[in-house]
């Protein structure tokens, strides 16, 4: 999606530069939220497709970089071809937490190939298990669960948004999880993996076994950094990048899941693995590699939606800062404002759509506020 976005940012500066995107998946661009939420809704496959290749680039697939090298600005692939840049885009993205086990058949759910295998196997199967309590696996849960499958949520944490939701919305979230007929086994981690004949068996560390068809893994990813490190550049949870998005090496920028920037509303340097920063920082990468001086000073927004549940959110979100909820309807509708030292740092639109600019406004406001003072601050609800 980044290097899609990177592509439309160059083709608005310079429409006939030669643009070589390459990519080690098998697949060409294409949307990745529908993967869990959409095609699980009867949004036809072909609504997810980017058609990069109309942007006048080609496209490689099943193609791996092997190394870099800056000096003569060349890339290595691993076939032994060697290709020249005058301007280089890193869209690493970020590679998939596995458990320490093997993979014993277990789909670790983030591709469209991984959507292709487990709607393959939902059209045969019932019983499913979803390790992580994430942003995949609720998602997917939610998802299996309308498809009338049986679904059982396996993580650490004891509720479904606890590192994010106060305390009392995670605990509504959880209960609604229950009452939509998902089962839980929280608190607890898968230890091993048993395979027999098409059967999956799950012993947890706390010795707990759960049999199933089939197990989806959403645990989460780490910047994918391996490649700009044997090129010598910096990174830091992520790639690190200036206000251009430009690494330590003039000619190479990064953008997406793998790029960490800084972020002003915020005062502080960040990484986000979402749609809306993998589009809008693709796009403004592009747009200086094409050069443009632009600088990305955006504060990206998430969503997600789980069930009849979804929400739109910007900035930080730790149930630790002081939390101020203003609910039109309990845990139904309404805005969840985080602050810290008297500022607004995150805004959680529960239920609410069209406010995600207001939100940023907001953080970008000094205050200084007391919860009171939010009351009715972002009141209107509008059409997702």
């Amino acid at each position: 999606m980044t290097a899609d976005a990177a592509v439309k940012g160059i083709r608005e500066l310079d429409d006939s530069g030669v643009i070589l995107m390459l990519s080690s998946e098998p697949d060409p661009p294409y949307s990745r939220p529908p993967l869990t939420k959409g095609l699980w809704k009867n949004t036809p496959v072909e609504k997810i497709w980017k058609k990069t290749e109309e942007k006048n680039a080609e496209i490689r697939l099943n193609t791996t970089v092997k190394s870099i090298d800056p000096g003569n600005n060349t890339v290595l692939l691993s076939t032994g071809d060697k290709l020249t840049y005058e301007k280089l885009l890193l869209a690493t993205g970020g590679k998939t937490v596995k458990l320490p086990f093997g993979d014993n058949g277990i789909i670790y759910y983030r591709t469209y190939s991984d959507y292709k295998k487990l709607r393959e196997i939902a059209e045969k199967k019932n019983d499913f298990a979803v390790i992580g309590g994430g942003f995949i696996g609720t998602e997917i849960a939610a998802a299996l669960t309308m498809n009338s499958k049986k679904v059982t949520m396996i993580f650490p944490g004891k509720l479904i948004g606890e590192r994010i939701f106060p305390a009392d919305l995670a605990e509504y979230v959880t209960s609604y999880y229950k009452d939509k007929g998902v089962g839980f086994i929280t608190g607890d981690s898968v230890n091993t993996i048993e395979v027999s004949g098409e059967k999956k068996k799950l012993i947890t560390e706390n010795s707990k076994t759960l049999i199933t068809d089939a197990v989806i893994a959403g645990i989460g990813i780490k910047p994918d950094t391996a490649l700009a490190e044997s090129a010598g550049i910096i990174t830091g949870n992520g790639i690190l990048v200036d206000e251009f998005l430009r690494t330590n090496l003039a000619s190479v920028y990064a953008a997406g899941d793998c790029a960490n920037f800084y972020n002003p509303l915020l005062g502080k340097r960040i990484r986000v693995e979402h749609e809306d920063n993998a589009n809008k920082m693709g796009y403004f990468a592009g747009k200086n590699m094409a050069g443009a001086e632009t600088t990305y000073d955006y504060l990206p927004f998430f969503y997600s939606d789980m069930f009849e549940l979804g929400y739109e959110a910007v900035g930080e979100f730790d149930p630790e800062m002081e939390v101020y909820p203003d609910w039109k309807y309990k845990y139904k509708e309404g805005v969840v404002y985080y602050l810290a030292e008297g500022r607004v740092r995150g805004v959680l639109l529960w239920n609410v759509w069209g406010q995600v600019d207001e939100a940023r406004k907001l953080i970008g406001e000094k205050g200084p506020f007391k919860p009171g003072d939010l009351k009715g601050r972002l009141p209107v609800k509008k059409e997702k």
